[in-house]
């Protein structure tokens, strides 16, 4: 018996890329129609493998023999190409499964994106093409592309007047036109593209298909990915984790940051919004480059691209030189804010420097002044001495007007040229606007050229964060069980830190009381000083009803403070259920951290750390990433805080435990996971983090339940 079942990432897509046969259902003469334009592409590049227009007309299409169905091809087409309108495209479909085709691209527009009833017959498009086995990409979307075998299965304008260079660069995107546009700018640059892949509605062929198909693909050594959403987390997870055990440096322009962005994304695509510092946070985790602009995609593109993955560099060290102690300045700025080095030359560095140029000032940056050019042997002399350095940093040159100069232009291409053989190796980037034929010379040398100081910046660190994928360890998994939790967490603090010390988080030894005279015994058998606190699931700050009492020294205090309590929440709460005053000790010392779980929309449960206090609410200092995390990543995500020497012994302070704090956060991620069905939020505020060696304690702690586990649910 046929049934559905989704392919993994990346499954099935040598349809589209590598196809012996290609239909065109809706093709047309007229190849200014969407259904003229595959045929015209693909005759005019010079596909090599049979082309069948479809038309119920039959008779020729651009010069091919014309069939009235698929269903009447002299072989069954491995890939098919819809252009028909919407209400026509499911027996188009259902034609294609019959036939045996392994692959269908639907351009045709009026699905999911036009409402309901789209929606519906996207649905029966996925549900046939499944029972068939068969991958279909779109609708609505501008399809796929293999450069290198002249596979057009696109009506893109960007292949209108010529096809771009065969390359190592993959393009997958969301969004037909970014990506086009993106194949397009590639092009100009003179780089070469892979393949191409456009999902458009991602009814069942998605992002995470489009990378994972590219970090398998041997022609393809760097991802370029332009994302709107991610629809299934598990998915594109997987196959950033492909792409990362490949080696394939990923680079994304994840657009939908701002709220306005997000809804317009949602809107767009129909697809729930996760939280972009989610996304951030998973791209980090995989090793995948973030950018933020279309500019800031090509440049670094483009540079990683010349490159390869064995040239990204691997450390943060940059060596600075500019014929302008001015310009020097400027890039030191610049790329200190983005978070580069700028360690020192070795003495016999400066010393061939001061002799190739005796004027120039050796420190980083260097100030090589306009001596420097003046005759390629003296600008070869000091770029050797600048490449044989033995701290083995990236050099970075500054040419603000010399490209502009035919004089100077001869002097540097040919010094350039040199340096690059006598130091195949070592890496090189420049800093310049132009004219372009000449960053085309200087790009065939295999050295980077960026259009301005910031974009150099920021560049530089993001071709060290991809030279740092193969150092990434693998991510970490929970396959333990998904087990309900027991309902009296969300009750109160004492019982959520119960369930929480089950799971080996460290907290208090406390009591719950429903008397005065309760209240005395177990502050006695805790010893004084304690704090009191309400207890009950219908208050959540109990600070905000006067609901917790601190640093009580004795008996008379603890009687006072009970009755206090229990009248303030009857007065500021008097529909709150009651559990009592939660007695606990009166701890001190340390310093406070926060940390606790939600979940997102589209990555599920996330945990997150913080400085406690103001640093969390008002500074935003925190770190997150997806559950679970390791120990390891944990004590990452702590060292991340801005606030973090506040950790580390700042002003000669003891240095906190941190290896407790992230052990503590690693076993909540663990948590979150295990009960993931049931517990929507949990929130620990404050951790305490004691001096290194003594542990922390969870002095505070909040479940919330998900809306299934929720009364009346």
């Amino acid at each position: 018996m046929l049934t559905q079942v989704q392919a993994a990432p990346g499954a099935g897509l040598d349809a589209f890329f590598s196809a012996a046969s290609v239909a065109v259902i809706g093709a047309s003469d007229d190849v200014t129609k969407i259904g003229g334009r595959p045929v015209q592409l693909l005759r005019k590049y010079g596909y090599a493998g049979a082309i069948y227009p479809i038309n119920p007309k039959g008779g020729t299409i651009q010069g091919l023999p014309a069939y009235a169905s698929v269903l009447d091809t002299p072989a069954a087409p491995e890939l098919a190409i819809v252009a028909v309108p919407a209400n026509a495209t499911l027996q188009a479909v259902r034609d294609c499964g019959s036939r045996g085709v392994r692959g269908v691209v639907v351009l045709s527009t009026g699905f999911a994106e036009a409402g309901a009833e789209g929606a519906a017959l996207q649905a029966e498009l996925v549900r046939v093409a499944r029972i068939h086995g068969m991958r279909l990409l779109g609708p609505n979307c501008l399809g796929a592309v293999n450069v290198v075998d002249r596979l057009v299965a696109s009506f893109s304008i960007a292949l209108e007047q010529s096809m771009p260079p065969a390359g190592q660069v993959g393009i997958v995107s969301q969004s037909g036109n970014i990506g086009s546009f993106t194949m397009r700018c590639m092009a100009d640059r003179g780089l070469g593209v892979s393949r191409f892949i456009a999902t458009g509605n991602e009814a069942d062929v998605d992002v995470a298909d489009g990378i994972a198909a590219l970090a398998n693909d041997s022609a393809t050594r760097i991802i370029l990915c332009c994302m709107e959403t991610c629809r299934d987390a598990g998915r594109l997870i997987e196959a950033l984790d492909m792409a990362r055990r490949q080696r394939k440096p990923v680079i994304a322009l994840k657009i939908g940051a701002t709220e306005q962005g997000q809804a317009a994304a949602a809107s767009h695509t129909g697809a729930l919004m996760g939280s972009d510092a989610v996304f951030d946070a998973v791209f980090q985790r995989y090793g995948v480059l973030r950018v933020r602009s279309f500019e800031e995609l090509l440049d670094v593109g483009h540079a990683a691209a010349l490159l390869g993955a064995d040239r990204l560099p691997t450390t943060d060290a940059v060596t600075l030189v500019a014929a302008s102690g001015g310009f020097g300045i400027m890039m030191a700025d610049a790329m200190v804010e983005a978070g580069m080095t700028l360690p020192q030359l070795a003495d016999t560095t400066k010393a061939l420097i001061r002799e190739a140029v005796p004027t120039a000032g050796t420190n980083n940056p260097v100030d090589a002044s306009a001596q420097m050019s003046a005759r390629p042997d003296i600008l070869l002399k000091m770029l050797t001495a600048l490449q044989s350095d033995a701290g083995g940093s990236t050099l970075v040159l500054l040419l603000a007007l010399s490209l502009y100069n035919s004089r100077l232009r001869g002097v540097y291409l040919e010094a350039l040229a040199k340096v690059r053989e006598s130091h195949p190796d070592r890496l090189m980037v420049l800093i310049s606007k132009g004219p372009a034929d000449a960053v085309a010379e200087i790009n065939a040398l295999g050295i980077p050229v960026f259009p301005s100081i910031p974009a150099a910046a920021s560049g530089m660190a993001g071709l060290v964060r991809l030279g740092q994928l193969a150092s990434l360890s693998p991510a970490a998994a929970y396959d333990g069980p998904v087990e309900k939790v027991d309902a009296a967490v969300f009750r109160n603090e004492f019982h959520a830190k119960k369930a929480l010390a089950a799971a080996g988080i460290s907290v208090p030894r406390e009591e719950v009381v429903s008397s005065a005279d309760e209240a005395v015994r177990s502050a006695r058998a805790t010893g004084y000083p304690v704090v009191l606190k309400i207890a009950s699931e219908d208050i959540a700050h109990k600070t905000e009803i006067g609901g917790v009492a601190l640093d009580l020294k004795d008996d008379d205090a603890v009687r006072q403070a009970y009755e206090r309590l229990m009248a303030n929440a009857r007065q500021h709460a008097p529909r709150a259920r009651l559990d009592g005053v939660l007695v606990a000790p009166m701890v001190r010392g340390g310093v406070e951290l926060i940390a606790g779980v939600s979940r997102d929309p589209v990555f599920g449960p996330v945990v997150m750390v913080g400085m406690g206090g103001i640093h969390a609410e008002i500074l935003k200092d925190v770190a997150l990433q997806v559950a679970p995390v390791s120990e390891q990543e944990a004590a990452r995500m702590i060292r991340s805080l801005r606030m973090f020497p506040l950790l580390d012994g700042a002003r000669g302070q003891a240095r906190a435990d941190v290896a407790a704090a992230a052990r503590t956060v690693a076993r909540l991620s663990e948590f979150a996971c295990r009960h993931a069905a049931d517990v929507a939020e949990i929130d620990m505020n404050p951790i305490l983090v004691r001096p290194e060696g003594e542990g922390v304690l969870v002095l505070d702690a909040l479940m919330v339940p998900t809306s299934s586990n929720t009364p009346g649910h």
